[in-house]
């Protein structure tokens, strides 16, 4: 297959280019390296541009006769996303509207979208279900929400055929440590938490202690980046075989609260984790965990990277190679 990576020089986008060079794939990267890293991109063509560039995206659509497009260049920074929406209407929604427009010109059918939990908001529930109401609370989870819209119209108009992926907690890095967390900054807890370890941070904050949880701190459900990139590889594979559109929450079932992550990270590292207690952040759940049945049940997706130990160990891996 040839596929058409957006965002392909980023966390989740490097790991599936690499998972895609390995089965064979002929692949190609789209990336304008905003938030991506070009030395990231481990297999296939890579091409310097941004979404934007209407001019670049049809000429890139042309000549690749590509099978499929992966989109992974999102804004994700919840925060950053309330203070600033314009930047995230424009680039999530607006340059998604760009290449999806030039997809139709090039007639190319298939389509694998990251989304994210966020487009659920608060849970009514937990675990979440692909039947639970969609009431994003920020502008980052309505942006993901407005072209999960814009591709159930596509579908309707044009036949373009899309698998949305919500993603619960991205984690985890490459089990051959070649790829992993470069975020700037970076916002995920457990690359924040072995920072703290190896010394790159003075501390790691707790924002509330006082949840309706076993120790009074969140919980969260991570999927590892690897689990990640074979669900699209099923979701694509999917769509190859003539399946119609889909939308799959992607988690573990398994929640693993904020202390827990850190204390699986000091007997991972060995190292002490200075902790300072925080309040709560406004719109943070308490539980915030994922019913994937429907991606088992449909797609065959097993992850293979549930335990937390595994998940921290993978991520520590690599921050030592970023130490170094």
């Amino acid at each position: 297959m040839n596929i058409l990576v957006i965002g392909g020089a980023g966390y989740i986008g490097s790991h599936m280019v690499k998972q895609l060079g390995g089965m064979g794939c002929q692949v190609t990267t789209l990336d304008n390296l905003s938030n991506g890293h070009r030395d990231a991109v481990l297999h296939g063509k890579f091409v310097m541009g941004d979404l934007a560039d209407s001019a670049l995206l049809a000429e890139v659509l042309h000549a690749g006769r590509f099978d499929a497009v992966m989109h992974f260049a999102s804004f994700i920074q919840v925060g950053e996303s309330v203070e600033q929406p314009a930047k995230y209407y424009d680039n999530n929604v607006a340059n998604t509207l760009h290449l999806l427009e030039a997809m139709r010109i090039a007639n190319i059918k298939r389509f694998i979208f990251s989304s994210t939990a966020a487009t659920f908001g608060v849970p009514q529930y937990t675990p979440i279900d692909e039947t639970h109401p969609q009431n994003p609370i920020n502008p980052y989870g309505r942006s993901k929400l407005m072209v999960e819209q814009m591709l159930e119209d596509f579908d309707r108009a044009y036949g373009l055929k899309s698998v949305c992926l919500r993603y619960f907690n991205a984690a985890g890095a490459d089990p051959e440590g070649k790829l992993g967390e470069r975020h700037s900054p970076e916002t995920h807890l457990i690359p924040l938490v072995l920072q703290a370890a190896s010394g790159k941070r003075s501390h790691i904050s707790v924002f509330g202690r006082d949840y309706d949880t076993p120790d009074g701190t969140c919980i969260r459900d991570y999927v590892h980046v690897s689990d990640l990139c074979e669900a699209h590889w099923l979701g694509l594979q999917s769509l190859m075989h003539g399946a119609g559109s889909q939308h799959y929450n992607l988690g573990n079932g398994n929640g693993f609260s904020v202390q827990e992550v850190i204390d699986t990270a000091k007997w991972i590292t060995g190292k002490p984790i200075s902790v300072l207690d925080a309040p709560r952040r406004n719109g943070d759940p308490t539980h915030l965990v994922a019913d994937a049945t429907r991606a088992k049940q449909l797609l065959g997706w097993n992850p293979q990277y549930t335990d937390l130990r595994t998940i921290v160990t993978h991520s520590w891996k690599w921050e030592q190679c970023q130490v170094i």
